[in-house]
C-alpha cells in the first residue's frame, strides 16, 4: 500500500495532512521541524475546509502539521512541483510513496477533489492565512516577554485615551479567541463585541508612531555634545516602551484579522480570497509604516553620533554615551524588525555590524586616553580591514594608495 500526504502551501507557510507517521516521515526528509517554535498541530478546521481530496478519505480525522517556511525551507519545497491556484495563490498536491518511504512524486490522486473548487480552496487559504497571524502572535508575544516591557504599565501611563482603550481591547479579543476555539467559529454576538476594536487598535499604532518621530527629531536642534548626550539616554529608554507598544498593537490587529476572516467566510463566502488579500494588503503597509519610522529614528541617533565623534576629544565621556545609546537604540529596533518579520538590507546589517565593531575599538582608545582623534581613526579602519578581510579589496586599495603617495614624496 501507498502512505499519501496532502499539501497546502501559502506566502508564509506549508500544511501537511495525512497519517500522522508519513507526516513526520515527509517532514523529516525534508528538513523541517515537526514540533516546536514555528509549527502547529492542524485540528480538524483544515479537514472541514479541504474536504477529502483523496477517495474515500476523512481529512479531518486524519493527524497534520503546519509550518513556518525560511527561505531555505522554501526553496526546497520548490523542488516538490505544486499546483498553483491563481485565484486564491494556494499551492496543492498529493505527495504518494511506499509506505514507510514517503517521496516520489507529486499528482492529484483520483483527480482531486480540490482541483476546480475554489471555494474549498478558499476555505484552505483562509486557515493557512490565520494559522500565520497566530504564530505571529505567538513569536510578537515572547519578544515582549524576553524585553521585560511591561506594556499594560506604559499604556496605564499615557494620557491619550486611545491607548488607554487599548488594555480593554486586549481583553475583549483574549475573550473573543478563547470562544473562537471553543465554539470553532466566530458567532454574531462574539463578533458584536470585537468588531469596533480595530479602530482602537489603528489609533494606538498611529499615536506610538508619533511619538518615536518625536523621539528622532529630540536631537536635531542639539549641537552641544551634553545635550545630545541627554537627549539621546531619553531617546534610548522611551523608545523600547514605544516599540513595546508597536508590537503589541500588531500582535491585537493579527488577532482582531484572524476573527475577521472566519466572520467573513461564515457571513460571505464568495469574498473570502479578495478579503484575505485584503488583509494581507493592510498588514504589509502596516509594515512598511512601521519601518520607515523605527529607520528614521536609528538615521537620527547615527547623526547625533556623528557630531559626537567629531567632538571626541574634547567631550570623551559624553560622546561615547551618544554612541552607545545609538547602538542600543539599533540593536532594539533590529530585534524589533525581526520578530515582526521585517526584512532589513543585508547590506545594512553588515554596515551596523562594522559601525558597532569600529565604536568599540574607538572606545578602548579613548579609555586608554588616545592622544588624538587620528589615532582612533586608524584604529577604526585597521576594524574595517578585519571585516573586510575575505574580499581583500580595501586593503589592497590602501595599500595601492599608500604606495603612490610614498611614490610622490620620492619624486618631489
Amino acid at each position: 500500500m501507498d502512505d499519501e500526504i496532502q499539501l497546502f502551501r501559502d506566502g508564509d507557510g506549508l500544511a501537511v495532512l495525512g497519517d500522522p507517521a508519513a507526516v513526520e516521515r515527509f517532514l523529516v526528509s525534508e528538513g523541517l521541524p515537526a514540533k516546536g517554535p514555528g509549527t502547529r498541530r492542524l485540528g480538524a478546521a483544515l479537514g472541514d475546509a479541504a474536504g477529502a481530496a483523496r477517495a474515500g478519505a476523512d481529512l479531518a480525522a486524519d493527524a497534520g502539521r503546519w509550518v513556518k517556511l525560511s527561505e531555505e525551507s522554501a526553496r526546497r519545497i520548490d523542488r516538490i512541483g505544486l499546483r498553483k491556484s491563481a485565484a486564491t495563490g494556494l499551492e496543492t498536491g498529493v505527495l504518494k510513496g511506499p509506505r514507510g518511504q514517503v517521496k516520489g512524486f507529486v499528482e492529484f490522486a483520483g483527480g482531486g477533489a480540490l482541483r476546480g473548487n475554489p471555494a474549498r480552496l478558499a476555505g484552505v487559504a483562509t486557515v493557512l492565512a490565520q494559522l500565520a497571524m497566530q504564530q505571529a502572535m505567538d513569536e510578537i508575544a515572547d519578544y515582549l516577554a524576553t524585553i521585560d516591557e511591561k506594556v499594560d504599565d506604559v499604556l496605564r501611563a499615557q494620557r491619550d485615551q486611545a491607548l488607554a482603550r487599548v488594555i480593554g481591547v486586549d481583553f475583549v479579543l483574549k475573550e473573543a479567541l478563547t470562544l473562537r476555539e471553543r465554539a470553532g467559529g466566530v458567532s454574531e454576538v462574539t463578533w458584536s463585541k470585537v468588531q469596533n476594536t480595530s479602530t482602537t487598535i489603528a489609533e494606538a499604532q498611529a499615536y506610538a508612531l508619533r511619538r518615536l518621530d518625536a523621539l528622532a527629531e529630540k536631537t536635531e536642534s542639539r549641537s552641544k555634545v551634553g545635550d545630545l548626550a541627554k537627549a539621546s539616554k531619553g531617546i534610548e529608554s522611551q523608545a523600547r516602551e514605544w516599540l513595546a507598544v508597536l508590537a503589541h498593537c500588531c500582535r491585537l490587529q493579527d488577532a482582531f484579522s484572524v476573527l475577521e476572516l472566519d466572520r467573513v467566510r461564515a457571513t460571505e463566502p464568495d469574498r473570502l480570497d479578495a478579503h484575505r488579500f485584503g488583509l494581507r494588503a493592510a498588514r504589509k503597509h502596516r509594515m512598511e509604516l512601521i519601518s520607515e519610522s523605527t529607520e528614521r529614528l536609528v538615521a537620527r541617533m547615527h547623526t547625533a553620533a556623528g557630531t559626537a565623534n567629531a567632538k571626541v576629544l574634547l567631550h570623551p565621556t559624553t560622546s561615547r554615551e551618544v554612541v552607545h545609546a545609538r547602538n542600543h537604540v539599533e540593536v532594539a529596533v533590529v530585534d524589533f524588525h525581526g520578530r515582526l518579520g521585517i526584512e532589513r538590507d543585508q547590506e545594512a546589517l553588515e554596515a551596523r555590524r562594522w559601525k558597532e565593531a569600529a565604536v568599540e575599538v574607538r572606545d578602548r582608545a579613548l579609555e586608554k586616553g588616545a592622544e588624538n582623534l587620528d589615532a582612533a581613526r586608524r584604529l577604526g579602519t585597521e576594524t574595517f580591514d578585519r571585516a573586510r578581510s575575505a574580499t581583500g579589496r580595501l586593503s589592497g586599495g590602501l595599500a595601492e594608495r599608500a604606495f603612490r603617495r610614498r611614490g610622490g614624496d620620492a619624486e618631489g
